[in-house]
């Protein structure tokens, strides 16, 4: 037996114990205008779990992630996403966003013009909805030293801190991030894991899409490998790290 089949063999025994998942995604099919991206992705989390969604370029991620977000592109064209028992699948992605799935796409996002502050007001849908400006600077100190610089003129790992505390001033069940660690000098990626860290403290349940795999596998609880569209692992990051083959066939390290 393949060191790929012992591994989802003692994955698939370890379902049979779990609770049923907070967040569920089953055998969700997505096109990209004619193409074909996503076919027949399926995983679940539990509540409070960060899971990394790897696979080489091109393997689907970011058109996974976008349809969990319910984006128009790639469009959702079967399956169910159930968040916390509400059927996913069936919102808009304003519905979505205000169910508690926050996207952190991988350009940010950040207003031109608006302070890090102004960023952060704009976010906050209703009072007691989200996190309230004390909380995100208790979390983002260096937000707080900020807070009256324009967005956009942050550095790259600021700017961020700023994308993710800004889903955090929303309504949040489960946070989704592009690319989080894309373009940062090493030291800030640290700073940065920290803060999902804190995150994952608070239960705040995570999905993760990252080219750095060892340092997205590290930070997680469960892994999902998708090659071309297809989930190729899905099992313990720990598994993952540990496990050479699966590595060097699916993620080429």
């Amino acid at each position: 037996m393949s060191a790929l089949e012992q591994a989802s063999e003692r994955q698939g025994a370890a379902i049979e114990t779990e609770a049923a998942p907070f967040f569920a995604v089953n055998d969700i099919h997505a096109y990209y205008g004619e193409s074909y991206i996503v076919q027949g992705v399926s995983f679940d989390i539990q509540h409070g779990e960060i899971l990394a969604l790897l696979g080489r370029n091109g393997a689907g991620k970011t058109s996974t992630l976008r349809a969990l977000a319910r984006l128009d592109n790639p469009s959702l064209q079967k399956g169910e996403i159930w968040l916390d028992g509400l059927p996913v699948h069936r919102m808009r992605a304003f519905e979505a966003s205000r169910a508690g799935i926050q996207l952190v796409p991988e350009d940010r996002r950040i207003i031109q013009g608006l302070t890090v502050e102004e960023n952060l007001t704009l976010a906050q849908v209703a009072p007691g909805g989200g996190w309230d400006l004390d909380r995100i600077y208790g979390h983002f100190p260096r937000l707080a030293e900020r807070r009256k610089q324009e967005g956009t003129t942050l550095s790259g790992g600021e700017q961020q801190m700023l994308a993710i505390a800004r889903a955090l001033a929303r309504d949040i069940k489960l946070l989704l991030l592009d690319e989080p660690y894309e373009g940062l000098a090493p030291v800030i990626v640290q700073e940065i894991e920290g803060i999902l860290k804190e995150i994952k403290q608070l239960g705040i349940t995570t999905v993760i899409v990252e080219q750095n795999a060892v340092a997205a596998l590290k930070l997680a609880d469960r892994a999902v490998i998708l090659d071309t569209g297809e989930v190729a692992y899905s099992g313990s990051a720990q598994e993952v790290l540990e496990n050479a083959e699966l590595r060097h066939e699916y993620l080429a390290i």
